[in-house]
């Protein structure tokens, strides 16, 4: 086997270039031996399956033990004794291609019924018909490809043979027609001769050499197509009409021979000779017309023959022969000129194997249709498009027109099936009308520009996907996915070019849009219940889920950066984020995918995205309609929560917390900016509106927000803990942050100490976050729940001296006049002295309250204040001796250690009162 592949592959090469024989031997070798293999393969399988059957026949017949006749019945009958060479010939009988039943026997073997092992021989009771039991039909074994029947088993040398010879003769024409002066009616006459030879031999032996007979009649139609193909093109002996008559009648010779013998080989040689005669004898100069219509004819005996056999290789051999020639004549010599002469045959040869696949699919489904050759179906408009592509490049909106005229046929094709066949065809029906549908839609974008392959791709890949599913042909589904895949790296590639002026209604915005219905599409189909699929696809699914979201993105994306102005791009991209939301919940709903979830639920980090985008260059969320954008966006986070609520769902949980964070955030900037316009810019206002809001929302969290049933009471946590912390933790950063930078100018108003806008609005923070803090100890809410009282108190006592001292600075800033400055003010003798006076008095209230309250704690903490106090009166206050603010502080602070020194003289023990 391996030598004769050498030997055709050295031949077929070395045609094409006198270098590559050796190649061609090394590949034709590889696929003899191959074929040769699987040969061998099957051969030991079939004699192992005969192996297998024998040994349970002897095993039966040992396992038969006589039956004593029960009373009132029929006595049984003795069976006869089996010899052993019988069992041999029974079990031949019931091997493959076995002598069926109402043949005669072999002399000497009897026509015995052999019961299984674990069954009786039954008798009727008397008097009683025995009923006729029916068969159990048995299961045909399944047939292999006829083709590969034909390739590895037979007579080889005979078909190998015939190969060659067609070759030889073939070349022998054209040397003979080059170099020898014999009359060419005379050489032409011998060939067709020799053909009919081979025909009249082929035809009495088919009785009794079948595949012999097969691959000489193959051959003899192979040598008439070379016959009349070299009379009519090469040597111009015969008039077209006569030539196209003659070979009319071939084609009709072999589809009638390979019908009547029920031989695709047979067909499948003489189609394949009939397409390489023309080439094979081709001197490089000819008409495409007359090349065309002879392949006109060819596929009209393919036609005739899918009338009456379901052949699928023949069907795809004169696919890829007629659409494969097609396209590398038009590469190498189309003309726009020949235009009027090619586009009939192209539309031609495409609604042959349009009828062609709808006669499969009759043929081969029978009453109830269950699978269609995909390759036709699918392959023959793409193939077809691409080849009307390039026929009317030179045609202005050429490409955009053929589409819509072929989304019409489709559409056209699919309705009227559907009226003629109803159910029987609906697998094909829904084919052909998702393919009008995709060259309907092509046709937009092709409208504008050139980008029709990565969109076709995408969505024949999709289509491919959804046959794939229902045929349960995992090849196909990969092929598909493969495909939407290559679409958008060319649909990348092909981005820099124009794409036309109009909104949404161009190329690039269409073709992402289809890029994302195909990817989305397929995400949906792998992932619903009930698909026998691989394990591996369910994650494919993922893939293209994020596929399709990207692409949809993408276009949307794309088409507001192109037409709408930079400073509303953000907020009508967060409305096209909320929609396609949106419009995902409803998907994940109306067509139970729970995939579509994930996109759904992502609107949040899509809301945050853009609040961090817009902090760029938009003055307050609001601006640039953002008043009505955002509340939207709320709206619609809320409800798709709402609408996918899950138990236990950490990731949800999250969203209702981190939701809250940006609903605070956006809340706080709109009113700083709100204020700070009212104010003109000037004074503490606008920092004291960044507190407001996540101060009042802390304290409507705490006070109220168990009333209301969704979304705070059902996720309590979330909001009282995970949501309000951080509340709290910025109140307290923004508390630090006011006192140190701030000065509390309460302009148009006068400043007052503690009574200020300022001062005001921090002890409204601290208030907010300590009946937060109370609320959730008194929920008991882990962590904060755990959190000692101790430490709480020790945290507000540090807040409350931070905020003393610094409303004590504010208020020498305004009433004093000490610059609010910390260099300056550390220089100023009024500062120092207030300073010392204002620490002595809290000492001396400490120092007192831990004495009263029998707080040691308390005490000593006063005390270390007392002492911090003396030293920065010796260390600080003696550079500036002679000044009044300094004889002040020494005689004040003298005072109040006086005081003190009565009042609480030691520190208390604990739980002594004095």
């Amino acid at each position: 086997m391996w030598f004769l592949g050498a030997v055709v592959g050295a031949l077929l090469a070395s045609e094409i270039h006198s270098a590559l024989w050796i190649v061609g031997a090394l590949l034709g070798a590889m696929l003899g031996w191959g074929l040769g293999r699987r040969a061998r393969q099957e051969t030991d399988d079939r004699f192992r399956a005969i192996d297998q059957r024998l040994r349970r026949l002897e095993a039966a017949l040992e396992d038969l033990q006589p039956v004593s006749p029960l009373p009132g019945r029929v006595p049984e009958q003795d069976y006869p004794a089996v010899p052993v060479p019988h069992v041999a010939a029974v079990a031949a009988s019931q091997a493959p291609g076995a002598v069926p039943e109402g043949d005669h026997l072999p002399s000497g073997v009897l026509p015995v019924t052999i019961p299984k092992a674990h069954e009786r021989p039954r008798t009727e009771p008397a008097g009683e018909v025995a009923k006729p039991v029916a068969a159990r039909p048995a299961t045909p074994p399944q047939r292999p490809s006829p083709i590969r029947e034909w390739l590895v088993n037979g007579n080889m040398v005979a078909r190998a043979g015939i190969v060659i010879l067609f070759f030889g003769v073939a070349f022998l024409l054209k040397y003979t027609y080059a170099h020898l002066h014999v009359p060419i009616e005379l050489r032409l006459a011998a060939v067709a001769l020799g053909a009919g030879v081979l025909l009249g031999i082929g035809w009495r032996l088919r009785r009794r050499r079948e595949s012999y007979a097969l691959a000489l009649q193959g051959g003899g139609v192979g040598l008439l197509y070379l016959t009349i193909f070299g009379a009519l093109r090469l040597f111009g002996l015969l008039p077209a009409g006569p030539a196209f008559a003659l070979l009319l009648a071939v084609v009709a010779l072999s589809a009638a021979l390979a019908v009547l013998q029920d031989s695709l080989a047979l067909a499948v040689l003489g189609v394949a000779g009939g397409f390489l005669a023309p080439i094979l004898a081709s001197s490089g100069a000819g008409s495409h017309v007359a090349l065309f219509g002879y392949y006109a004819l060819l596929n009209a005996g393919i036609l005739a023959i899918a009338w009456f056999k379901a052949w699928r290789v023949l069907n795809v051999l004169g696919f890829a022969f007629t659409f494969g020639i097609a396209t590398v004549w038009g590469g190498l010599n189309y003309r726009p000129e020949v235009y009027a002469s090619t586009q009939p045959f192209l539309v031609l040869f495409f609604l042959m194997y349009v009828v062609i696949a709808v006669l499969y699919s009759r043929r081969a489904a029978g009453s109830v249709e269950r699978h269609l050759d995909t390759t036709l179906v699918f392959g023959v408009p793409l193939v077809a498009f691409g080849l009307q592509v390039g026929l009317v490049q030179e045609i202005a909106y050429g490409s955009a027109y053929s589409a819509l005229a072929l989304g019409a046929f489709y559409l056209l094709l699919a309705r009227s099936m559907w009226a003629r066949r109803g159910q029987d065809r609906r697998l094909l029906v829904e084919a052909f009308l998702a393919l009008g549908t995709v060259f309907a839609t092509l046709a937009i974008p092709l409208a504008f520009d050139g980008r029709w392959t990565s969109a076709a791709w995408a969505l024949e890949g999709a289509a491919m996907v959804w046959v794939g599913v229902r045929q349960q042909r995992l090849p196909v589904r990969l092929f598909g996915i493969l495909l939407q895949l290559l679409a958008g790296i060319f649909f990348m590639a092909d981005l820099g070019a124009s794409a036309g002026d109009w909104p949404v209604v161009n190329s690039v915005c269409l073709g992402a849009l289809l890029l994302a219905v195909a990817g989305l599409f397929c995400a949906w189909l792998l992932q619903r219940p009930g698909q026998a699929l691989h394990p591996a696809e369910r994650w494919l699914a993922y893939l293209l889920l994020g596929w399709g979201v990207i692409w949809w993105g993408l276009g949307g994306l794309h088409e507001i950066d192109r037409h709408v102005r930079y400073l509303l791009q953000g907020n009508i991209a967060l409305a096209f984020f909320t929609a396609s939301c949106l419009s995902f919940g409803w998907l994940a709903r109306r067509l139970a995918w729970p995939m579509a979830r994930y996109p759904a639920l992502a609107l949040l980090p899509l809301m945050v995205l853009v609040a961090m985008a817009s902090a760029d260059h938009d003055a307050h969320p609001f601006a640039h309609s953002g008043y009505l954008v955002w509340p939207l966006a709320f709206a619609g986070q809320l409800f798709l929560l709402r609408r996918h609520e899950a138990p236990a769902s950490r990731y949800l949980e999250w969203q209702h917390a981190v939701g809250l964070w940006l609903l605070a955030a956006l809340g706080a900037w709109e009113a700083s900016w709100a204020i700070d316009s009212w104010v003109a810019g000037r004074a503490a206002w606008p920092l004291i509106a960044w507190a407001l809001f996540p101060a009042a929302l802390l304290t409507l969290l705490a006070l109220r927000g168990e009333r209301l049933r969704w979304p705070v009471a059902a996720h309590l946590a979330s909001y009282l803990v995970g949501g309000a912390t951080p509340l709290a933790i910025f109140l307290a950063f923004w508390f630090l942050l006011a006192n140190l930078v701030s000065d509390g100018n309460p302009w148009p108003l006068p400043y007052l100490p503690l009574l200020n806008p300022l001062d005001l609005a921090q002890a409204g923070a601290v208030l907010a976050v300590a009946t937060w803090f109370l609320e959730v100890r008194r929920r008991g809410l882990p962590p904060l729940a755990a959190v000692p009282l101790s430490l709480a108190w020790s945290i507000a006592a540090a807040a409350a001296f931070v905020w003393a001292n610094a409303a004590l600075l504010r208020t020498l800033h305004h009433w004093a006049g000490v610059p609010m400055h910390l260099t300056l003010m550390l220089r100023s003798d009024l500062v120092q002295a207030a300073l010392s006076l204002f620490w002595t008095l809290l000492a001396l209230g400490a120092m007192v309250a831990g004495t009263r309250r029998a707080s040691r704690p308390l005490w000593l903490l006063g005390a270390g204040l007392m002492a911090v106090v003396v030293g920065k009166l010796f260390l600080v206050d003696l550079s500036n001796i002679g000044t009044v603010e300094r004889i002040v502080s020494f005689l004040g602070v003298g005072v109040l250690m006086l005081v003190i020194g009565y009042l609480a003289p030691v520190p208390p023990k604990e739980g002594e009162r004095a």
